[in-house]
């Protein structure tokens, strides 16, 4: 019989390309999930991944193995939903305004279906208001953008930032080059301010809204460049290559809650959060 909690490391190594991703994650040390893994390769006799110094990727077997995995721990959180008491009162969910379209629905659909007596508030917002927000006491807990070195939060994943317009050779020759961005606080307005500066690139704003609907009207538009993590990249816009314009930083999405919020309506969310956002990316 397979292991679950040996699943669930294989899960996240696949999920987070990264043993030491995987491992901050599951709040686990890194030895523990390279253990897990390979006492799964041993049971099952195979191969599941291939390793070099730059990165880790799924062989033919773990590629065969995944969908099972995450059906498998499926299966183990709905036959807990099922014999755990029904949470009730209220949390306070903040979310960043680029998540909410891409993968918000899937997130709480079934936490919701499962908790019908909790009372959900959620807020969407910019990064930068959110964290305001939860130092102010506004926000239980948050699933937000933060930048490579900060240490608040729990990691839920990381992934690259990536110029996207509608066309892409016409606008990057453009100068000064016309940016479309949220307003501060914002990450990736942030990033992509420092990005060009560095690489002595002139800029100007010809958009900013707080929406990522009006963003991305603007881009399709032709009006000019946004930035957006690569998944999260609106229909009808193209990515710039790295040797048009200079390659931004990663951005890490994570999990960050409020001091003195209900530690049970919290971690419940949260795990929900982790599990579901997994297999979306998956």
């Amino acid at each position: 019989m397979l292991d679950l909690t040996q699943l669930r490391s294989f899960v996240c190594v696949a999920q987070m390309g990264s043993f030491t991703l995987a491992a901050e994650r599951l709040e686990v040390g890194q030895s523990t999930v390279s253990q897990h893994v390979r006492r799964l390769e041993d049971a099952i006799g195979r191969r599941l991944f291939a390793r070099d110094t730059h990165k880790v990727v799924l062989t033919a077997d773990g590629e065969a193995l995944l969908g099972h995995a995450q059906e498998m721990l499926n299966i183990e959180s709905q036959v807990q939903a099922l014999f755990r008491e029904s949470l009730r009162g209220e949390l306070r969910l903040g979310v960043s305004e680029d998540f909410v379209t891409s993968r918000l629905p899937g997130v709480l659909e079934d936490f919701t279906r499962a908790h019908p007596s909790l009372d959900l508030q959620l807020t969407v917002a910019l990064s930068g208001t959110l964290y305001e927000m939860l130092d102010n006491g506004e926000i239980d807990l948050v699933l937000a953008k933060r930048r490579l070195g900060d240490p608040r939060g729990r990691l839920v994943y990381r992934e690259p930032l990536v110029w996207l317009a509608r066309d892409p050779d016409r606008v990057a020759a453009t100068r000064p080059l016309p940016l479309i961005a949220f307003p501060p606080p914002s990450v990736t307005r942030g990033i992509a301010f420092e990005t060009l500066s560095r690489h002595q690139i002139p800029w100007r704003i010809v958009c900013t809204c707080g929406s990522l609907s009006g963003l991305t009207a603007a881009a399709r538009a032709g009006m000019g460049v946004l930035v957006q993590p690569r998944s999260m990249a609106p229909g009808g816009l193209k990515e710039i290559s790295d040797d048009i314009l200079p390659a931004l930083e990663d951005v890490e999405f994570v999990l960050v809650p409020r001091k003195g919020a209900d530690a049970a309506l919290v971690t419940a969310l949260s795990e929900e959060i982790l599990r579901k956002v997994g297999s979306l990316r998956a």
